[in-house]
C-alpha cells in the first residue's frame, strides 16, 4: 500500500469551536429567555463565556468522561453548555422534560450524571425527585441571581454565579475524535428509556452532512431558527452545523410552540430556514391563518420527527412562499438519515406526480448505508412497492446502547434495526409507512396509518388526526379514524369519509371517526399510538 502524505485533525467540536470563534466572532445569537425576552449577543461572547463554564466546571470537579446533564429549552446558556462540557472531555447529557418523572429519575441514575443544569421552570419537577439522584453533587439553575427561585433544593447555585468568578481562558484537552461528546435517550415507549452516547466524530461528520446543499444547504447568509428542541438529538446538529457555516442562530426558548412568539421572530430576526416536528408547524399556521400575518423573510422549514402532511406543504407554499422539506431519522441516528430534496430536472414534473415525491421522507445522505428488509431477511428492491423494515449503519449511527444489556438492536451484517416500515423508489426516495408495531393489517392486507393521517389531516377543518388498528370479527383489524376539529369548525364522520373516498384505497377507508377535543403526544411531540390503543382498547367498530 502507497500511504497518501496528507495531514490530518481530528474531528473534535473543539474544532468546530474554535474555527468559528476565529472566522465568525461578530455572527449573533438570539435568544427567548423568561428572563429576557430578547437577549442579544455574538458567537465571541457565547465561546468566551463557554471558556470561563469550562473552569467553573473543572472547579466543580468534573473530569474527563463526567456525564454532566441538562434539563432545558434552546437558549444561549444551553448553547454555551453544548461546547464547554464535551470540549473540556466530559459528555453532554440532555434530558427531555417532557418524560414522565419516573423515566428523568432513572435517565439521571442510569447516566450516573455528576452536575445538572436545569431551567428555573423545571425546578419544580426535580424537588420531587430529590432523594433519589445520589450521583448528583450539584444542581445549577439556568438564570442569574436576581431571578433565582425559591426551592427546596440543597446544593444548588444559579448559573451566572456559578461561572462568573472564573477565567475566560482556558486551555481545551486534546481530545481523541472518538471521545464520548453527549448522550441522548430514547423517549422509551417500549421499557425503559435507552441511551445513545455519541461521539465527537460523529457530531463533526453529522453536522457536515446536515449543511450539505442538498440537506439543509446552510451558509453564513441564513438566520436559522431551530425549534426541534436542543435536549432532543443534538437538536439535529444546529447548535454545531450552523457555527461550524457562521449562520446566525435565534433560539426561542420556551416558546418553541408558540405561534405568535415564533411569527414576530422570523421577522424581526429575518429567520430564513428553520427546523421542527409537524405539531409547531400546524401552530404557526393557525396563528398565521387567524391573524392574517406574514413571515416574508422564510425561505424553508425542515420537518422531522413525524410524516408531514401534503396541507402542511401547500399552505407554506402557497400562502407564504416557504420550501417544506421532509426528513427521516431517530436518536440513534444521530438523528439524519434521509432528506428530501428534489433531483435536478424534478420541478418540470406535473404537480401530482411532484406532490407523491415531496410526501416522500427523502434521500439517503452520504455517510449512511441504508436497505429496507423483508420478514424473511431479503433485501427489497428500490422499485416504489416492496416494503420492509428500514435498516441503516453509518458514520453517526448508534453501534450499541449505553450500558444496555437487552436484545440487540443490529443484525447480523451491523445493520440497526429502527422498526420503521418503509419502501424506496427507483428515484432513492424512502417513502416511510408506518412504525412495525403501527401497520394495521385487515384481512391479509396492510394499510398504512401514517396515509391515512396525512389524508385526514389535508381537509380544512380537521386540526389533527391519528389512525389506530382495531379488532374486528371479520377482518381480524380495522383502521379508526380520530380526529381534531379546528376551533369553530363543524365536520361530522360521514363528511370526513366521504372525503377521504377517492384519495386511498377504497378498502383503506375506516368504518368508524372518533372526534376528540385533543391527541396525546410524547415527550417528543409525536402523537403518542400507544396511549390511544389504550384509550381505545375497548372500542367496538360498526362494521
Amino acid at each position: 500500500m502507497l500511504a497518501g502524505q496528507m495531514m490530518t485533525q481530528a474531528l473534535t467540536i473543539t474544532s468546530i469551536m474554535e474555527f468559528a470563534d476565529r472566522v465568525f466572532p461578530e455572527v449573533e445569537i438570539v435568544s427567548f429567555t423568561a428572563e429576557n425576552p430578547l437577549h442579544r449577543y455574538t458567537l465571541a461572547d457565547a465561546f468566551r463565556r463557554s471558556r470561563q463554564l469550562a473552569n467553573a466546571l473543572a472547579a466543580a470537579g468534573v473530569q474527563t468522561g463526567d456525564r454532566i446533564a441538562t434539563l432545558a429549552w434552546n437558549d444561549y446558556r444551553h448553547f454555551e453548555l453544548y461546547y464547554a462540557v464535551p470540549c473540556s472531555g466530559a459528555v453532554c447529557h440532555t434530558i427531555n422534560p417532557r418524560l414522565f418523572p419516573e423515566q428523568i429519575d432513572y435517565i439521571i441514575n442510569h447516566a450516573e450524571d455528576k452536575l445538572l443544569f436545569t431551567d428555573p421552570a423545571f425546578l419544580p419537577l426535580l424537588e420531587q425527585s430529590k432523594s433519589t439522584l445520589p450521583t448528583l453533587t450539584k444542581i445549577v439553575v439556568l438564570t442569574n441571581a436576581a431571578n433565582m427561585p425559591q426551592t427546596s433544593l440543597s446544593n444548588i447555585e444559579d448559573y451566572e454565579s456559578f461561572i462568573a468568578d472564573h477565567a475566560d481562558h482556558f486551555d481545551w484537552p486534546d481530545i481523541d475524535e472518538n471521545t464520548a461528546s453527549g448522550l441522548c435517550y430514547t423517549s422509551g415507549t417500549t421499557g425503559n428509556p435507552k441511551g445513545v452516547l455519541y461521539s465527537h466524530r460523529s457530531c463533526v461528520l453529522h453536522s457536515y452532512a446536515a449543511a450539505l446543499p442538498d440537506t439543509m444547504n446552510l451558509s453564513s447568509k441564513d438566520v436559522i431558527l431551530p425549534i426541534v428542541p436542543m435536549f432532543h438529538v443534538n437538536a439535529w446538529s444546529i447548535p454545531y452545523c450552523a457555527a461550524m457555516v457562521g449562520a446566525k442562530i435565534v433560539f426561542p426558548g420556551a416558546k418553541m410552540g408558540d405561534g405568535e412568539t415564533l411569527q414576530r421572530l422570523i421577522n424581526s430576526e429575518q429567520v430564513t430556514i428553520s427546523a421542527g416536528v409537524p405539531t409547531i408547524w400546524l401552530a404557526l399556521l393557525n396563528y398565521l391563518r387567524e391573524s392574517g400575518k406574514k413571515i416574508s423573510s422564510l425561505k424553508r422549514i425542515v420537518v422531522g420527527g413525524a410524516a408531514c402532511p401534503l396541507s402542511i406543504i401547500e399552505e407554506f407554499q402557497e400562502k407564504h412562499d416557504v420550501y417544506t422539506h421532509q426528513s427521516w431519522g431517530m436518536t440513534e441516528t444521530s438523528p439524519l438519515g434521509v432528506f428530501n430534496t428534489l433531483k435536478s430536472g424534478m420541478d418540470d414534473l406535473p404537480k401530482k406526480e411532484l406532490d407523491q415525491i415531496r410526501l416522500k421522507q427523502g434521500r439517503p445522505v452520504f455517510g449512511v448505508d441504508l436497505r429496507i428488509v423483508a420478514d424473511d431477511g431479503s433485501i427489497q428492491p428500490w422499485d416504489g412497492e416492496s416494503i420492509g423494515e428500514v435498516r441503516i449503519k453509518g458514520n453517526w449511527i448508534c453501534s450499541a446502547y449505553y450500558k444496555y444489556e437487552g436484545k440487540a438492536s443490529h443484525d447480523e451484517h451491523g445493520y440497526l434495526k429502527t422498526g420503521d416500515v418503509a419502501c424506496m423508489d427507483k428515484r432513492g426516495y424512502m417513502r416511510i409507512t408506518d412504525r412495525s408495531k403501527d401497520v394495521i393489517k385487515s384481512g391479509g392486507e396492510w394499510i398504512s396509518s401514517i396515509e391515512l393521517e396525512n389524508v385526514a389531516v389535508g381537509h380544512p377543518a380537521i386540526l389533527e388526526a391519528a389512525v389506530i388498528g382495531i379488532p374486528d370479527v371479520k377482518w381480524s383489524e380495522r383502521p379508526l379514524l380520530i380526529a381534531v376539529k379546528l376551533a369553530g369548525e363543524k365536520i361530522d364522520e360521514k363528511t370526513l369519509l366521504s372525503y377521504l373516498d377517492g384519495k386511498v384505497a377504497k378498502w383503506w377507508i375506516p368504518e368508524n371517526v372518533v372526534f376528540v377535543d385533543e391527541l396525546p403526544h410524547t415527550a417528543t411531540g409525536k402523537v403518542s399510538k400507544k396511549d390511544l390503543r389504550s384509550q381505545f382498547a375497548n372500542y367496538i367498530t360498526k362494521s
